[in-house]
């Protein structure tokens, strides 16, 4: 109980200390992908974003199961000024996923399992006014799969033989789009 005060002292504290934006991603809300975060200054010239990410779509185009939850932490140096100009980005995150990966869209198979990842982002931010603010990027990066492969066309059992979890590590892009962003305080 006591480490719960003392991390929520220190959080109300850089709150309340620094500019602090709410944000939604109005590219991912487009096809009903909800991606919200907040992003806080920890620095002269760097901030602090964390969001997360999820699709609850059962299949997408009828055939490709894709739900998805990922949550992304992430430091970010501005070259200017914060929160208006270019921005870079390193970040961390983890993902829980049942979805058709790229290379098995001509497939009936799919994945269910989890992940973590570690990348960049770039990224522009434009002040509107003192209180609204767009924030242009896209990110990638190692993504490292741990999931078990199924049969998405009834068929009974999995397509791998994997004896606890088939692993798959790759380079990807997996962020990106225009959050909109409203200034806390």
């Amino acid at each position: 109980m006591k480490k719960f005060f003392i991390f929520s002292f220190l959080l109300i504290s850089i709150f309340s200390q620094s500019q602090t934006y709410i944000k939604g991603n109005a590219a991912t809300a487009l096809v009903l992908i909800p991606n919200i975060g907040i992003e806080t200054s920890i620095g002269k010239k760097i901030t602090f974003q964390a969001d997360v990410m999820a699709s609850f779509w059962e299949s997408f185009n009828g055939h490709h199961p894709m739900k998805f939850y990922s949550l992304v932490t992430e430091v970010r140096y501005h070259f200017h000024e914060k929160y208006n100009g270019f921005y870079f980005g390193g970040h961390a995150g983890a993902d829980r996923y049942q979805l058709q990966k790229w290379n098995y869209w001509d497939t009936n198979m799919y994945e269910d399992g989890f992940g973590y990842k570690f990348g960049g982002t770039i990224g522009y931010e434009k002040k509107i006014n003192d209180r609204l603010m767009l924030d242009f990027f896209i990110g990638g990066g190692w993504h490292q799969g741990f999931y078990k492969g199924y049969y998405n066309d009834g068929t009974p059992g999995k397509y791998e033989n994997a004896e606890h979890w088939n692993k798959s590590g790759d380079w990807l892009p997996y962020r990106g789009g225009i959050m909109i962003s409203y200034r806390l305080n």
